[in-house]
């Protein structure tokens, strides 16, 4: 039963929760006997391997441009949906390519079914997923109806059609049950709940040679703290109640550490969070350089340090989270065994909570007594012992590979067993399409 399988989105590089994902889900399927294969707008896997497509890319100047048009607008001019079609038809063509390239049996799209920053490769997987019956896994980590920015749009047709698509040849795969409540809510569709794992099984292993470069490439001793934020610089991280904490701690030897540069929102909270820790007296130091995947083995990564470096030389967590799909800083502290502040953002309180980890946890912001509780973890190493132990314990049992090689096994059965008919070809009755005949011949030509 082994499989050539497609990983779709539009980017899967470096460290953002959907290309990490993405990349534990290759390894669980790889160590199974498949095959996996890339297409994305941004990509650090095998070239061999991969379909690498700019125009997929979320940030590609089309994209931007087909986006300020839509989104917070309520009216669409026809010449912004000639621009979409026109995008479409591109990604759509490669997106064949892509199938017949790699002789692909399934596609695991990731994100882009779900979240419409690009709006004409959801049309184009929509209709091509529709017209193959290729069996597909829409792994969705969060949609456009919890985001405000797409809340105000003019593109209400397609986010019906495309995000996602109410396909019977596609199984929907979401990371929460939040999630899973409310796509059947809105959209009468069911869901599978799979959620983010790491291998628990087998602890990780970090290179000690590269233990003093790595620090002194943030410009730390070996005598401080670290303080680590372990995410992206935007607003929903919460990272003020990291610099807070700091600042309240009191300690000249405690240093924040933000492990990834601003980018993907803007830099304004970046430059404000900046400002935030001046202000406070905290040290701050924010990676500059895009740290790499520890799932990236295209041998590009000259500095010889990936993410799981960072966690390794930190004393103590902080994942201040306003929104989570799930939270992967929280499993990668717990696979590390480090101690943590969480915020109790409603993924958690519903799905992860309720497991029982021992955390020192916040609701929305700092008191006097959860200070303290930091406190007493960083100064006493038996506390911060147990307490890591019992956790990694608790996400051995529910968040292992494992735990995913069980679902995954029961979604590819499920879609093979529905696609067990006539085999798919990508070529039958494939041909040029002009989206916009204006010509009557052109008229008739179509009705032939």
């Amino acid at each position: 039963m082994d499989k050539n399988i497609g990983f779709i989105s539009t980017r899967l590089a470096g460290i953002d929760g959907v290309s990490l994902e993405a990349s534990k889900w290759a390894d669980v399927l790889e160590r199974s006997g498949h095959r996996c294969y890339w297409f994305a707008g941004e990509l650090d896997k095998d070239p061999q391997k991969s379909f690498l497509i700019p125009e997929a890319h979320f940030q590609h100047p089309h994209n931007i441009w087909i986006n300020e048009r839509i989104f917070g607008k309520t009216r669409r001019p026809p010449y912004v949906t000639r621009e979409i079609h026109s995008l479409r038809s591109f990604l759509k063509t490669k997106l064949r390519k892509f199938i017949d390239h790699f002789k692909l049996d399934l596609l695991i799209v990731e994100n882009a079914l779900a979240i419409p920053l690009n709006i004409p490769l959801g049309i184009a997987l929509a209709e091509l997923i529709s017209e193959t019956q290729i069996p597909t896994i829409a792994h969705h980590h969060d949609f456009y109806w919890e985001r405000t920015a797409f809340l105000v749009n003019a593109a209400g047709e397609y986010l019906g059609m495309a995000f996602p698509p109410n396909l019977d040849n596609i199984e929907h795969v979401v990371i929460n049950s939040l999630a899973r409540d409310e796509l059947a809510r809105r959209r009468g569709m069911l869901a599978t709940v799979i959620p983010n794992v790491l291998d628990f099984n087998n602890p990780p292993r970090i290179e000690k040679p590269w233990h003093e470069e790595f620090r002194a490439s943030f410009g730390l001793t070996n005598g401080g703290t670290v303080i680590l934020q372990p995410t992206r610089i935007i607003k929903r991280k919460g990272i003020e109640h990291a610099v807070e904490l700091v600042r309240a701690l009191n300690n000249p030897h405690c240093k924040l550490l933000i492990s990834h540069a601003a980018g993907d929102e803007g830099c304004a909270y970046a430059e404000w969070i900046k400002y935030h820790a001046r202000e406070h007296g905290v040290d701050l130091r924010i990676s500059e350089n895009r740290i790499p995947s520890p799932w990236n083995n295209n041998g590009n990564n000259s500095d010889g340090y990936s993410l799981w470096n960072v966690y390794a030389h930190a004393d103590f967590i902080t994942f201040p989270s306003l929104y989570e799909g799930f939270g992967n800083a929280l499993l990668e502290a717990i696979y590390f065994k480090k101690p943590v502040l969480i915020n109790r953002y409603a993924t958690f309180v519903r799905d992860i909570e309720p497991k029982g980890f021992d955390l020192v946890t916040m609701d929305g912001h700092l008191t006097k007594e959860t200070v303290q509780r930091v406190r007493e973890v960083i100064e006493s190493s038996a506390r911060r012992g147990e307490m890591v132990n019992f956790n990694y314990r608790i996400a051995r049992h529910h968040y292992s590979y494992a735990v995913l090689q069980k679902q995954l096994d029961a979604c590819l059965h499920e879609l093979f067993e529905q696609a067990s008919a006539p085999e798919i070809s990508m070529d039958a009755g494939h041909h040029q399409y002009n989206p916009y005949p204006r010509k009557e011949a052109d008229l008739a030509q179509l009705s032939n």
